[in-house]
């Protein structure tokens, strides 16, 4: 990430004024493996083109995406939350740490409320019981003209259909295997909830306007390195993902960025 830097003459910046320059700059490229590899450089594009200097990490937990130091150096402040006090121990006291439910009851976090101006998690929205709730959680605790990104997988993949349909402790069978770094001790599998979970901005927009957000916009990505495994389905994928991405057929997406200004 290059880090944002401090405006020379420093005089005061503001939020862009609108999602279409942020997402102009970003240089999006709807592959599933693009929005993978860029996701940090995609979190500093928003934070450089908005002047953002107040950052929140939903469920950032052990493994926050930026090193609190070197933003600090910039003039900074990063705070990472996470609803496991247990996970944001690991982390070094250098790091700001906010525990809470992003998809609960935050009107006691006063303290944090219209304090951040980019909001940005990875992985995580999948996971709230109530996707409405916890959008509604990060307007209050944007400043306003802030920005948010989530960075989620989406429905209607197959696999996340599937990992949607398992009982919980199946589908963490099954993402174990698959995945032999993922164990309680390194990367925990959560069960997965997808209550909102989409690429679509028709199926979108009209909640998060109801909540406030002055804009909001969904990014698609293509693909799912599952069928890897599969040879003869690799190809057909292959095939099919093409002709989903240059038709734009949301709801056949894998992934999405979910961006929104207050």
């Amino acid at each position: 990430m290059q880090i944002p830097g401090n405006r020379a003459d420093g005089a005061q910046t503001r939020p862009a004024q609108s999602l279409a320059r942020i997402i102009s700059a970003l240089g999006i490229t709807a592959d599933y493996r693009w929005a993978w590899d860029h996701y940090e450089e995609v979190v500093g594009t928003v934070a450089r083109v908005t002047h953002a200097k107040r950052f929140l990490e939903i469920g950032g937990g052990r493994d926050p995406l930026f090193d609190a130091g070197e933003l600090a150096a910039a003039g900074i402040t990063l705070t990472v939350n996470d609803i496991s006090a247990s996970e944001l121990a690991r982390l070094p006291d250098s790091y700001h740490k906010a525990v809470f439910d992003v998809a609960g009851d935050i009107s006691m976090r006063t303290d944090l409320h219209d304090q951040f101006d980019l909001i940005f998690s990875q992985m995580v929205f999948e996971h709230v019981s109530d996707g409405e709730k916890a959008w509604a959680n990060v307007y209050d605790l944007l400043a306003p003209g802030g920005v948010a990104l989530a960075f989620i997988p989406t429905l209607y993949a197959l696999p996340f259909i599937a990992n949607k349909l398992l009982p919980d402790a199946a589908a963490r069978k099954i993402v174990q295997s698959l995945y032999r770094h993922r164990g309680e001790q390194t990367y925990p599998v959560f069960p997965a909830r997808y209550s909102f979970a989409y690429a679509s901005e028709s199926k979108l927009k009209p909640m998060l306007a109801a909540i406030g957000y002055r804009e909001m916009a969904a990014l698609p990505f293509y693909g799912h390195e599952y069928y890897a495994r599969f040879p003869l389905v690799r190809t057909i994928h292959r095939q099919f993902t093409a002709l989903a991405k240059a038709k734009d057929w949301r709801v056949l997406a894998s992934y999405a960025y979910i961006i929104v200004r207050k």
